[in-house]
């Protein structure tokens, strides 16, 4: 049964507003899994973040061209899955990686980071990177690592000045006990 003029435009519309607030997209054909194969798919990438959803081809160039991205045609033949990623792109091409590997049926074909499209090899490097928290707690090391510097100097300075003081303070307690009374 063909899809009216209205849904077809708020499924475009559907497109734009994930378009709007993710940061990636990985795009998939998913031709050959299971309904329950797509499921936990689906479930593995929303703990990560990500929407899978399964798109209209011409829907989803027609959003990505309302967008002013680019809609290769390489990426959008066949029964396509396109995988919004929200907030880490890591995770979910890591996952979707995994998936292409262990089910030899899941085929990543690429995605979109902005204005600039990618191929399958983009999604694997994309992969390769450390994750959202990983890079976090790199950048919060590097911030550490002078504060860490600065405290023990000062921490050295001190602990200099209490040792003078306590050899000072032990020196005139032997001047007293040594002194007549």
């Amino acid at each position: 049964m063909p899809i009216s003029r209205e849904e077809k435009g708020a499924l475009v519309d559907g497109y734009v507003a994930r378009l709007q607030r993710c940061q990636a997209v990985l795009v998939t054909e998913y031709r050959g899994l299971t309904v329950k194969q797509l499921q936990d798919l689906r479930r593995e990438l929303r703990a990560a973040n990500c929407e899978l959803l399964v798109a209209k081809n011409t829907l989803m160039g027609r959003a990505l061209t309302q967008m002013g991205m680019p809609a290769p045609d390489m990426l959008f033949k066949g029964p396509t899955a396109v995988g919004f990623c929200y907030k880490d792109l890591a995770a979910p091409a890591k996952a979707l990686a995994k998936w292409s590997k262990d089910t030899k049926i899941l085929v990543v074909k690429g995605g979109l980071i902005g204005r600039s499209a990618f191929g399958e090899q983009g999604v694997q490097q994309l992969g390769e990177l450390p994750g959202r928290e990983q890079l976090i707690g790199q950048v919060v090391g590097v911030m550490q690592a002078p504060l860490s510097g600065i405290v023990n100097v000062l921490a050295g300075t001190l602990r200099g000045l209490v040792n003078v003081l306590n050899a000072r303070s032990e020196q005139l307690e032997k001047q007293q006990g040594q002194s007549p009374a």
